[in-house]
């Protein structure tokens, strides 16, 4: 803190407020913490220079003295109560979180007061705090010591029943097995905190959060009606807070309804009330995509793809559906295109689906290796001869039918002519 000593009063924090700029603001409030009076006046007033010292150099982005902050308030937490103590060391946690390029920063601000609060034996504030450092190594892809971080977190709070808790450190498994690629996992702990939920008040914000993720895992079951109800769900809670997790949610239902084929639903949807609040670029990509798909064209598709990168491809849900719908969108177009031809060059083929002759080649042999069609591919002549689907003659299947009824016949009359025998 700075050596500059004042009164922690409402004076001063006026005179915090009245400052010219903000560095003459941050060092007035540094002068209140130092004050050594502990009245529950000072205090008070202590706290607030606190709020307003953290949302100053969240401004000025100076996430390193908002570190060295938290190291220097130690004593002051030694007279305040524990409740206010955590509120204001996730505060700052939450500020520096505010500040761009700070991941490293975050985790190791973590893994510090962790280390406190084990040696000052808070356990409340101890446990919140590992679940958001589990949260950032998720983030960073450091699953293993994200999943052993929690394995051990889950443990501890089911022992202590606190399901407001709970709730928050199963649906981050579930993230941390989806980003895995553990599906059953996934939907195990995602079971589990909507076990817990059901039985505590869950706020709106955390109730959005779970249905936002069984929509996304019903979406990896292909099951997307079911996903779109989920989604439906979310965003109807987001778009009541104003969360920015609104415009995702929307986004993942008009993906839902593009992948059962219902893409000329998306325009309506984008055009309702709600839609329109939220236009932008992500409703603007989806919509691109929904054209493309009614009009069944790749070439759209594909300039969809390029003009929407970054809320298409750089969205690792989006993306994963829409290389699978493209696949199939590229499966039917080359099937119908073929379906006249017993023999046919593959650059002509390319050229009326107009992509790269490699590209088509390379998927023309996908679907023979696939069994999609019946075919080879004359590379040495460029062309792409098809077969006649061989009917198979139904006599054949009942005659081997009769023949085994028959087998069947001669093993009874033999076991009974055996019984008469004897």
């Amino acid at each position: 803190m700075q050596s500059t000593h004042l009164p922690a009063t409402s004076d001063s924090l006026a005179l915090a407020m009245e400052a010219r700029d903000h560095s003459e603001s941050i060092a007035i409030l540094y002068g209140i913490l130092k004050d050594p009076s502990s009245s529950p006046e000072a205090l008070r007033i202590k706290e607030q220079a606190i709020s307003n010292l953290t949302d100053l150099l969240t401004q000025e982005k100076k996430a390193e003295n908002l570190r060295s902050l938290l190291t220097e308030l130690r004593p002051f937490f030694a007279v305040i109560p524990k409740a206010k103590t955590a509120k204001i060391v996730r505060g700052i946690i939450d500020a520096v979180a505010k500040i761009p390029g700070t991941s490293d920063l975050q985790i190791s601000l973590c893994k510090e007061m962790v280390e406190w609060t084990r040696a000052e034996k808070r356990t409340f504030l101890r446990q919140r705090v590992e679940a958001k450092l589990a949260a950032l190594l998720m983030e960073s892809k450091e699953y293993s010591e994200a999943l052993s971080l929690l394995s051990g977190l889950i443990k501890e709070v089911r022992r202590l029943d606190d399901k407001l808790l709970l709730v928050d450190i199963d649906l981050l498994e579930s993230k941390l097995h989806f980003s895995l690629r553990n599906l059953p996992k996934a939907k195990a702990s995602l079971t589990a905190a909507r076990t817990a939920a059901n039985a505590i008040y869950v706020p709106p914000a955390q109730q959005g959060s779970i249905d936002l993720l069984s929509g996304i895992l019903h979406a990896e079951e292909k099951d997307y009606k079911t996903a779109y109800s989920y989604f439906f769900e979310a965003f109807e809670a987001f778009n009541s807070l104003e969360d920015p997790r609104a415009v995702f949610s929307l986004k993942y239902m008009l993906l839902c309804k593009i992948m059962v084929s219902q893409a000329d639903d998306v325009a309506g949807i984008i055009s309702s009330k709600a839609g329109l609040r939220y236009l932008g670029p992500d409703l603007d990509a989806m919509k691109a995509v929904a054209d493309a798909h009614s009009k069944r064209s790749l070439k759209l598709f594909e300039t969809a793809l390029r003009d929407y990168k970054a809320q298409l491809e750089e969205d690792p849900i989006v993306h994963r559906h829409l290389s699978s719908l493209y696949d199939t969108l590229l499966e039917q177009n080359l099937c119908r295109l073929i379906e006249p031809y017993s023999r046919v060059e593959i650059t002509h083929i390319a050229e009326l689906i107009e992509l790269p002759v490699d590209h088509v080649e390379k998927k023309l042999s996908q679907m023979i290796l696939d069994k999609k069609f019946t075919g080879t591919l004359e590379q040495g002549a460029g062309c792409l001869i098809i077969f006649d689907d061989l009917k198979t003659d139904a006599i054949y299947p009942a005659t081997l039918d009769t023949i085994a009824n028959i087998g069947k016949v001669v093993d009874s009359l033999y076991v009974r002519s055996a019984h008469i025998m004897s």
